[in-house]
This record gives structure tokens, sequence and C-alpha cells, in this order.
């Protein structure tokens, strides 16, 4: 069967690859999605190991339709019962971009008001909508005039990991923070240092990555599990083997903060998952006055953007980052992520890479900045001897 797994924008080849390694096939590339092949089991397991989605949906029918009229009854041809029984609730989540149906809400309504008399007529009552916590979530597609009806696997998105559950001052997503170690291509051996590193997002996905942890391991709801179909069975063995999967790691993997009371938080949030302890060495540290614990390595971090963090000068604040990097961390790879695009020129150090991002709403910019001992041409002939 087809599945369709959500991505965030230019995560698309991190989830591709992801995907590939799990059994998935016929894989093909769309703007913030993958679309591959598979089985139940797959569904299931993308659901549990795949860091980069925000979800797996299932595709129940494609067609076209060029009013509302039309829309209610090829929707109507969709056998509902399959899917939803008078006592689930269900959502549906309109994705509306066309000049046919010019309201997005009101199509949902449509396709709601197809659900309900099919099944009201069928078995003498009707489903209940619940927009908050449903047990069936339903997506509505439509560019222009074709329309898609898929289901919602994931329940709630699977950046959702479960180990949150202690805040700090705007955390990334843990789906992009998993899709920038990605992007960075990482190798799990090198020391993974975070010198800013809130509520320990980046280092907690590093050492789930090097441990071979599921990031889904620790969650306990999946929207699969409300569905008429679900196999207990197949769900029980993979979470057998994901236990089974985790691996022992040498790697060190640092997080700093200057805040102890960030620091106590993100340690938290770390202990929420048992097979990550003691894997990340967290320490109450100003970067501006540390020294880089290992002769090399990688940095990501999340510094402020002076948008919801405030510091008192966000140019010299970056100015402070960048000569911090240039003379006490040489030998290391530094990739930042920033949505204050002007801030970020203010490091002083050449980017050989800049890839766009979003984090949230944000339009933002994740730098790669070698920090090379001595000059890049220096290194690029000690290499060449």
């Amino acid at each position: 069967m087809k599945l369709v797994a959500r991505t965030l924008a230019g995560l698309e080849e991190v989830l591709a690859k992801e995907i590939e390694e799990i059994g998935g096939t016929d894989i093909e590339i769309f703007n913030r999605a993958i679309e591959y092949q598979g089985d139940v089991r797959l569904m299931y397991k993308s659901n549990l190991w795949l860091r980069t989605a925000i979800d797996v949906l299932l595709p129940l029918s494609k067609f076209t339709a060029n009013s509302e009229e039309e829309l209610y009854e090829k929707v109507q041809k969709i056998n509902w019962s399959n899917y939803i029984t008078s006592e689930k609730t269900f959502s549906i989540t309109p994705i509306v971009h066309s000049s046919v149906f010019t309201h997005s809400h009101y199509a949902s309504l449509k396709v709601k008001d197809a659900i309900v008399d099919q099944l009201r007529e069928k078995k003498g009552r009707r489903p209940n909508v619940n927009t908050e916590n449903p047990d069936v979530k339903i997506m509505l597609r439509i560019s222009e005039n074709k329309c898609s009806i898929l289901l919602n696997s994931s329940g709630q998105s699977l950046f959702k990991r479960g180990y949150r559950t202690y805040g700090g001052e705007a955390p990334i997503n843990e789906v992009l923070a998993a899709g920038i170690i990605g992007l960075s291509e990482w190798d799990g051996k090198t020391p993974f240092v975070d010198p800013m590193c809130g509520s320990g997002t980046f280092p907690i996905e590093a050492a789930m990555k090097v441990r071979n942890v599921a990031p889904g391991i620790i969650r306990e709801e999946f929207g699969f599990m409300s569905w008429l179909d679900y196999r207990e069975d197949i769900w029980e063995l993979l979470q057998y083997e994901a236990k089974f999967a985790v691996k022992s790691s040498k790697t060190k993997i640092f997080a700093y903060d200057k805040s102890r009371q960030t620091i106590r938080t993100a340690e938290m949030n770390a202990d929420s998952i048992e097979e990550i302890k003691g894997a990340i060495d967290f320490e109450m540290k100003d970067f501006f006055k540390s020294e880089k614990p290992t002769e090399d390595g990688i940095i990501i971090t999340n510094p402020p953007y002076e948008i919801r963090i405030k510091t008192n000068n966000i140019e010299m604040f970056y100015e402070l980052i960048g000569n911090t990097l240039k003379h006490k961390w040489t030998g290391y790879d530094a990739w930042i992520i920033s949505s204050n695009l002007d801030a970020l020129k203010r490091l002083g150090l050449r980017p050989k890479k800049k890839i766009p991002l979003f984090n949230a709403q944000l339009e933002s910019k994740l730098v790669h900045l070698p920090l090379y001992m001595g000059s890049k041409k220096a290194k690029k002939n000690t290499e060449e001897e």
C-alpha cells in the first residue's frame, strides 16, 4: 500500500534516507512529503522509527471534484464503516489551494457531512467530531479540482516524542533538531557539543541516534491504535525489537548552558528516556568563557534570535559567538541555525554551506562553519601530504 510521510521544508532528503533504511520501497520525494510503498507493519514502524517525519498518512481515495456537491458525492463512495464507528470521534484537517473551493473550512464541512450522513444511514447513529483529541484524524487535500482523502496514522505530530516534559525558552522542534543532525552528516563517533543547549533537544536527539533508540519508544499513543483494524500483536513485536536494537556507545555528547535551571530542565528531559541515561554530559557553563572539551568534534546549536529570547545586543552577541568559535574551538565543525539572518552575518566566519530551513514559522538558515586549525589552505595541504 502507498504511504505518505510529511516533513519540514529542507528535510526531504534526510527523511527519504530514513524511509529506505527501515524498508520503504518505490520512494518518491515531493515538497515536504515522501511517498513510498509498505505494509501495515511498515506503517507502524514508520511512526516508531522516523526521526524527521511530522506524521505518516494512509491515502484512502483520490478523485476530481468541480463542485461542493461532487466533493460530497465522491466522499460518500468511501465505505466509512471500515474506518469509523458511531462510537468513535473524528476530525478533518483541510489543506486547500483551489479556485474551485475557496473556503477550506466549508470544504471540510462537506466532507464531514458526507461521512456522518453515510454512517447515520447505515448504523442509525452518527459519530461525533472532536477537534482536540479525535479517535480518527482525516486529512482533506485539494489542489484546484484534485482531491485526496487520507488517514493520519500518527495522531499527534511525531515531534511529540514524549520526553520534553519540561520546556525551556523557545525550544527547537524535535523533528527539526533530528533533521539538522542528519543534514550535518554527523558520523555518531565524533564528540558532539551543544554549548547553548536550552531544554536539551539537540543532545537528546543526538544520544537517541547514536544509541539507536527509536524516537517513538516512550510515546504511548499513536493514531493507528484507534483504527478498527489495529494489530496490537504487530505493534508489540515492533516495540520489543526496538528495545533490543538499542546499542551502547562511547561517543561523548556535551550539553552546556549558563543557566543552572536550564541545565536541570535539560537533564530531567533526558532522564525521561531510560535508554540514553548517562549518554550526555550536562554542565552549567558560559559558552563565551568555555574551553573545548576535546581536540575536535562537532557543534550544533540554536542560539537566541532576538525574537522570542532577548539579548542586550544581538549583533554583538553573534560577534562574540564567532570570536569564541574562531579562537577557542579550532578543530571543530560548527552548525548554527538562526532566523536572525542579519545577526548571522556578524559571526565573522565564512560558511561552507547555507541551508534554508524554517523554525516553526520563522524563515531560518543553517550555516556550516568548519573551524580549521590555521587557514583552510594549510589544512588542505596537510591532508594532501
